[in-house]
């Protein structure tokens, strides 16, 4: 059984563009569609670009920068332009030039200054006296995090050794020891749990804390870089499920006194550092403490003066994993009560806690999850937040007021939205999409029910022929969870014919490919295809996000399993449909999707045809340690798991076309995984296609992602 909905309400069909003669129509080519290619900019929804200062509202422009709105959310009758780039660019001099004002910001809401980054200096512009009134120096290599503004200091790396830059300009260096084994100041446990920087700097900036990160008990994955003349080594450090990993430590360095402290963590091995975060008085770290087994996490306090370990705020379990993703953010309005996020009902939600350990208050609660914290409302005591409760594949904006608990939804709850929040909280500059809606940009109040409309944007395909598309839920293979799915028909559709019809999947964890957004999130080759004459069809199964813990821990210990289950449903579903042919079906998926396709093609043989995998996973034990042990378990407590879902034992059943395309330097899915695959299937005399890219990662980019796309295309062509 399978259903189509629009906007979220079930049963209805979706059509999202008009039916058009095509006889005068142009066609896409892979240099419209896809990122890296030379049309690809001109054919995205116009856009319009804002920043708050304080609670006014900016419009940014390559040239000039107007204001839109005052700070009591009334548009202006006419747009005021308060400076312009050669304005700002006459006032620079000696601190360099700004190329375009579209990055500039607002850092002080009672005056009327700009910021800038011009590569070498961070500058700050006052449009009235026209001049640079602030100024700070940047040295190169500044990783994320580096640069704290309300104390102008600034952390940097130089040959792996971490050094701070003060306000003073004087230089201290922190680490004389820094190698690739022994790291500071980058991200720790392979950008895991939330983590995608290294330096974090206290509210007021007179303390840094950093990650310290020994890598020499790691083994070292060969990757070549063969961009040289003669080709190097570029080896990766990388820990597989069930090897050695590294060990990290957090240190605070003291710029008023020159000194480091580490907090006493005790024993490092096996332990997971994560969610590192300021109390407002700078007194105290706190961090989201894992153990390798990611069945416990515990959020402890640390004196930020001594580095002695304080209290074990809060303890969370489960018997498969705990995954804290976000630090603790403190209300800005009392100092002694933080926020929390858990999943320890099911879902993700906001907990209020003191700074004692005392659980406050559960904040938000049901059957949804809440996907981000927005920012806060001081004067009217509430969190701004963005959640699924509306419907599990729209993203929408609410309010929960500390003291009532009262939810307040924001916008028009209708699609995603994506917004930012004014200094007061008052006031949001909402840009979202839904079916039929490319981009919209609204202003918003969060104390009243108040919206208006700033910037709507039309059809960026105007003359091309577009391909009409549904979105549905059909049943998971559990008979009872509901699956999102999308499907895009072949340009010119006749249902009196039959097409070939091709499966994209993903289907890992942290990804949800189906949304009440533009186009449904519609990948452009999606679109490619439809326009050669093929059906594409993509569904979100059990395993994916957003959606809750037991429908993500569907597939623990046996990544695959669950998910090939539920991509089959979908499958049945389109072989029942009259205009497509059954006997012509492929499948096609990247990194995670790589795996699946590879799965789908060996286990169901009789039904699919042709595969395209891209980076794929082949066995889990050759996979990360923290990503890998998560969802399977450690390769000695889960023997059985990691043999039933390992594809090497697989390759003696491909019976289709397969086409696989790696990265030649891949630090995510190492070669280990794609060349083991092409080996078994030697071993076994199966004849397998191989497409490695030479210079490229795990997200092949640039024009190397055109010339992908053709590659995949034509597979399909030749062989489905």
């Amino acid at each position: 059984m399978f259903t189509k909905f629009i906007n979220g309400t079930l049963a209805l069909a979706l059509a999202l563009l008009p039916t058009l003669m095509t006889a005068q129509l142009k066609q896409f080519t892979l240099d419209d569609l896809m990122w890296g290619g030379s049309n690809y900019w001109n054919l995205q929804p116009k856009n319009l670009y804002t920043a708050w200062w304080g609670d006014n509202l900016m419009q940014l422009e390559v040239e000039e920068v107007k204001q839109l709105a005052n700070a009591k959310g009334k548009l202006l009758k006419s747009p005021v332009v308060l400076f312009t780039e050669a304005d700002v660019n006459a006032a620079l001099e000696k601190y360099g030039k700004v190329r375009n004002l579209l990055n500039a910001n607002f850092p002080v809401s009672g005056e009327t200054i700009a910021e800038f980054n011009t590569g070498k200096f961070l500058v700050r512009y006052d449009w009235t006296k026209k001049q640079i009134v602030w100024t700070l120096a940047l040295p190169a290599g500044i990783p994320e995090g580096g640069v704290a503004r309300a104390s102008k200091c600034v952390a940097y790396l130089k040959d792996w050794n971490l050094f701070v830059q003060k306000a003073d300009g004087t230089v201290s260096q922190i680490s004389t020891d820094g190698s690739r084994e022994m790291q500071y100041g980058l991200s720790v446990h392979r950008d895991e749990f939330g983590i995608h920087n290294g330096l974090f700097w206290s509210p007021k900036g007179n303390l840094l804390a950093f990650y310290k990160m020994d890598q020499t008990m790691v083994t070292d994955f060969p990757l070549v870089d063969n961009s040289p003349r003669v080709a190097t080594l570029a080896p990766e450090k990388y820990p597989m499920a069930g090897m050695t990993s590294h060990k990290v430590w957090v240190g605070v360095y003291n710029p008023a006194t020159d000194k480091t402290i580490y907090l006493q963590t005790g024993d490092n091995t096996d332990r997971y550092f994560t969610n590192v975060a300021w109390s407002p008085d700078e007194q105290t770290v706190y961090v989201i403490e894992v153990p390798r087994s990611q069945d416990k996490s515990e959020l402890v306090a640390y004196d930020a003066t001594t580095g002695a370990r304080k209290q074990v705020l809060y303890t969370e379990t489960n018997d498969r994993y705990v995954e804290p993703m976000t630090p603790i953010q403190f209300l800005p309005w009392d100092d002694t009560k933080f926020i929390y996020q858990s999943r320890r009902d099911g879902y993700n939600h906001l907990y209020l806690f003191d700074t004692t350990g005392k659980e406050l208050a559960q904040l938000t609660k049901g059957n949804f999850e809440v996907i981000d914290v927005l920012g806060f409302n001081e004067k009217a005591k509430s969190i701004i937040y963005k959640s699924n409760e509306a419907l599990p594949i729209r993203h929408n904006y609410y309010s929960v007021n500390v003291k009532t608990l009262k939810r307040t939804l924001l916008d028009n709850g209708k699609g995603v939205h994506s917004a930012r929040l004014s200094a007061s909280g008052n006031y949001l500059c909402d840009t979202w999409r839904a079916p039929g809606v490319y981009r919209q940009i609204d202003l918003l109040s969060t104390t009243k029910p108040v919206a208006i409309t700033l910037h709507q944007a039309g059809t960026p395909w105007e003359g091309y022929n577009v391909p009409e598309f549904s979105c549905g839920t059909i049943k998971a293979a559990d008979d009872s969870t509901a699956l999102y799915y999308r499907m895009v028909k072949p340009v010119n559709f006749d249902p009196a014919k039959k097409y070939p019809a091709v499966v994209y999947v993903y289907g890992g964890p942290h990804s949800q490919m189906v949304q009440n957004t533009y186009m449904a999130l519609l990948r452009r080759w999606e679109m490619y295809m439809a326009q050669r004459g093929y059906l594409v069809y993509v569904q979100d199964n059990r395993g994916t996000e957003n959606r809750g813990l037991a429908f993500e821990q569907a597939i623990h210990g046996q990544c695959g399993q669950a998910e090939m289950a539920d991509q089959i449903e979908g499958v049945k579903m389109l072989m029942e449909l009259p205009y497509v042919d059954k006997d012509r079906i492929g499948v096609h998926g990247w990194s995670y999707g790589g795996f699946m396709t590879i799965s789908l093609i060996t286990n169901y043989p009789e039904i699919f045809k042709v595969a395209v995998a891209g980076g794929p996973v082949i066995d889990w034990k050759w996979y990360e340690v923290m990503y890998g042990e998560r969802y399977m378990d450690h390769p000695e407590r889960n023997p059985e798991g990691y043999a039933k879902t390992s594809l090497i034992n697989k390759a003696k059943d491909l019976k289709g076309k397969l086409l696989i395309c790696q990265g030649a330097i891949d630090p995510v899915v190492v070669w280990e995984h794609s060349l083991s695959f092409i080996r078994e299937c030697i071993k076994n005399n199966v004849q397998v296609d191989y497409f490695p890219y030479p210079c490229a990662e795990h997200n092949v980019m640039g024009k190397d992602r055109v010339h992908l796309h053709d590659k995949i295309s034509m597979y399909f062509e030749d062989y489905l």
